[in-house]
């Protein structure tokens, strides 16, 4: 399909100074920088007919701050219930699960869950406990139906920024699929965040895993992981869905951490400036959380 003129650009992300791109491609709604050292955050990446996006533009765009907003996800999944996983695919990533959370009887979080087939795929993958929250009751009712014979699936509505029914130590591993940025791109972002990686280090048991994939290069999102907690870090990288839905020729071996220093210089150095990748922060709890 042909770039098209997006003639309403509007402000994105405030947090991270994000405009709406001008280009629409395979029907999908991409981003670019506002400025050079803008954040590369780009969330919303639903597959939207011109025809969809058309009647939005003339109804008129949410603001993105509505990202952090629970109307919003009650209202789109009221409207837009076909299954959609976010960034990546569970195939494309398992590797990097394997690796991660070996063991199929570990408990998972997965965080933001919306209406992703990801988590169903985790347990038709083996893994025996998977529990699911989102802050829209409108998604969790439909997945509760939805899954109300699979055992190992659980769906609960919460808001990541507060999950005290959940005692501290009670996961393995949590898996975060574009949660972060939706916050980062809301309200008090900073806040915000801080609360949730917060909230998800008190939920981890100690040497659990944070697995987050993001748009966000290590400029913008090491500082904020290390402030909120004590973690130990390793980056890895995944090219992103090509036209068809599918990743691309990898660029690096998906187990293979990239090197990572302070401000991401190592990172540009193994794959240059801007690379059309997301990025995959594995944190590990250390034994201690920062006063």
């Amino acid at each position: 399909m042909k770039n098209i003129a997006n003639p309403y650009e509007t402000p994105r992300c405030s947090s991270d100074s994000l405009i709406i791109s001008t280009t629409l491609k395979s029907s999908e709604l991409t981003f670019c920088n506002s400025k050079p050292k803008s954040d590369y955050n780009a969330i919303n990446k639903s597959r939207l007919s011109l025809n969809r996006l058309a009647e939005r533009m003339t109804l008129g765009t949410p603001p993105t701050q509505a990202y952090g907003e629970p109307w919003y996800w009650d209202n789109r999944y009221a409207h837009e219930s076909a299954p959609f996983d976010w960034y990546q695919k569970y195939p494309a990533l398992a590797p990097l699960v394997h690796l991660y959370v070996p063991h199929r009887h570990q408990r998972i979080l997965v965080v933001g869950c919306g209406n992703s087939v990801f988590s169903e795929d985790m347990v038709n993958d083996g893994y025996e406990d998977v529990v699911n929250v989102d802050i829209s009751s409108v998604v969790i009712e439909a997945m509760q139906t939805k899954y109300s014979n699979r055992q190992q699936l659980k769906y609960i509505k919460m808001d990541v920024r507060d999950m005290s029914p959940f005692q501290a130590g009670s996961f393995d591993a949590v898996i975060d699929k574009g949660t972060l940025d939706s916050i980062l791109c809301g309200n008090n972002s900073r806040q915000n965040a801080t609360q949730m990686l917060e909230e998800v280090w008190r939920v981890l048991k100690d040497k659990g895993v944070y697995i987050l994939i993001t748009y966000g290069a290590p400029a913008y999102r090491l500082g904020l992981l290390k402030e909120s907690s004590i973690w130990s870090i390793k980056l890895h990288v995944i090219v992103k869905f090509g036209p068809e839905g599918s990743s691309e020729q990898p660029i690096r071996e998906l187990t293979n951490p990239v090197p990572l220093e302070e401000g991401g210089s190592s990172v540009e150095d193994v794959l240059g400036k801007n690379p059309d990748v997301h990025y995959i922060y594995v944190c590990t709890k250390e034994a201690k959380a920062k006063e």
